[in-house]
């Protein structure tokens, strides 16, 4: 992946800095840069990027610690990397030389749980899996899922806005943020954790700190919205012919049943084989079909949903949109189902390394643009090991290629597909964000005059260019500050 040189401090920190440090968190509050003081694990993230040494390593364990150390390093020109769980995919939690990372594993307290309401108060670093589970416990479920749960952090979900299997029926994390408690550059703390869905009092601020990466300021507590949790669950594996009958089948699903269609994941059969071999599976057909889609529907009562779901797609195949179908008759067999969409987990064991894309696309577009992604890397990788998969009902794709099968040009890869997606009028990011990876391709979606606009709120709200510095626009700390 392409992976631009980080920032660098212009200047280390006197002795002042750290006896300040010392004075807010304690001797025991923070870790400096040296032999065998910060552990690897938070050098890096998942993306692959270089791993960096921070100049100091925080854990806070409340929103004062974190005013407090903001309010150092703006006052000493430190730079400041959030990190969450660090599993995202375009190194936006990277470190950059000379800055503080501040990890919010220690804030990992859920405060408040109110099944009738179904609002949940939680710090930043609670990971999403333990979301999930109290909500679960409430009664209720949380809108969003995803690979990671058990390591990824809320803070880190809200600061990617990040999307999943669930976005279909619940929208991005973004629709499961109701409030927000933001420690801006400086050390203000902005407040704005309002248990109202209705509140228009001029702006919504929170709505910049979600999907900013970190750029802009940390988070340290949300407030979450919950779910009515489903009485009944259908699940079922449908082998389609080609992209227009998944669509065809896609929205006769969504006819019958609206919004309680609440997911439909695409697979095509490269994807589908790969993850039979890494997991073992046994097929769920005799034959190999162009594409496989696992859907899941809501319901009242299980054998009445079921029974609609098995007309819908006896309709479906009368209809040839729908080649074969199965339908779990049990929680075991829905598992043993999703089990095949589960091969992103194994990518790192089995490709050296992955190179994956997350993209956008206009739906009805998706099946061309694949088409069109395989033929250029068929032309300029022979041989290439490709995976095509994603959450086609809202519009994702994912594209994960073996980069020992493309000789290491891992760059060059992207240079076609992101010019595929520009051509396609896509989005080179659905979900992961753009970090440091996806910088010398953010103008294929974004105008000149949208990145103006946004570099003009980073610099409103962090003047001196401290937060996560070189992450989503290029410039060092210290850019962003006043003549």
């Amino acid at each position: 992946m392409t992976t631009p040189s980080p920032t660098t401090a212009a200047t280390a920190p006197g002795a002042a800095f750290w006896t300040e440090l010392e004075q807010a968190l304690g001797a025991q509050g923070f870790a400096r840069s040296g032999a065998d003081s910060i552990p690897e694990k938070y050098w890096t993230d998942w993306s692959g990027t270089a791993p960096v040494q921070p100049l100091a390593l925080v854990r806070p364990r409340s929103t004062d610690e974190v005013s407090a150390l903001l309010r150092i390093c703006h006052a000493h020109r430190v730079p400041v990397v959030p990190q969450g769980g660090l599993t995202g995919l375009a190194g936006a939690a990277v470190p950059v030389p000379g800055c503080v990372a501040v990890s919010m594993e220690r804030m990992n307290a859920i405060e408040d749980v109110n099944a009738r309401t179904g609002l949940m108060t939680v710090q930043a670093g609670v990971t999403l899996q333990t979301v999930q589970e109290a909500a679960v416990a409430a009664s209720r479920v949380f809108g969003v899922d995803l690979g990671a749960r058990g390591s990824c952090q809320i803070g880190g979900n809200v600061s990617t806005n990040a999307g999943g299997n669930g976005v279909l029926q619940n929208g991005m994390m973004r629709e499961q943020v109701l409030g927000l408690e933001v420690v801006l550059a400086d050390g203000t703390v902005l407040p704005m954790l309002r248990p109202m869905l209705k509140n228009n009092t001029g702006y919504d601020l929170k709505q910049f700190f979600i999907g900013a990466e970190g750029t802009l300021g940390v988070i340290t507590r949300v407030l979450l919205r919950l779910r009515p949790a489903p009485q009944a669950k259908a699940t079922c594996l449908v082998a389609m012919p080609g992209f227009d009958e998944a669509l065809a089948v896609l929205a006769r699903m969504q006819s019958r049943f609206g919004n309680s269609v609440a997911a439909f994941e695409l697979m095509w059969n490269d994807f589908v084989q790969t993850s039979m071999q890494w997991q073992k599976l046994q097929p769920a057909f005799a034959e190999q079909h162009p594409l496989l889609a696992l859907i899941d529907v809501d319901g009242k009562d299980e054998a009445s949903l079921q029974d609609a779901v098995e007309a819908a797609l006896g309709e479906a195949m009368e209809a040839g949109e729908v080649v074969d179908a199965v339908i779990a008759q049990s929680g075991e067999q829905a598992k043993s189902l999703w089990k095949l969409r589960e091969a992103p987990a194994e990518m790192t064991q089995h490709m050296h390394p992955p190179v994956n894309f997350d993209v956008s696309l206009p739906q009805v577009d998706i099946g061309r643009f694949a088409a069109a992604c395989r033929a250029a890397f068929d032309v300029r990788w022979p041989g290439h090991h490709s995976l095509f998969f994603g959450h086609v009902g809202d519009g994702n794709l994912h594209v994960t290629t073996d980069g020992k099968t493309i000789g290491g040009e891992d760059e060059a890869l992207e240079a076609v597909l992101y010019g595929l997606v520009q051509q396609f009028q896509g989005s080179v990011s659905a979900e992961h964000g753009i970090g440091l990876h996806k910088k010398p391709y953010l103008p294929f979606s974004r105008t000149a005059q949208e990145l103006a606009a946004m570099r003009a709120i980073k610099s409103a709200l962090d003047p001196l260019g401290l937060m996560n510095p070189g992450k989503v626009f290029d410039g060092a700390a210290g850019d962003c500050a006043a003549p």
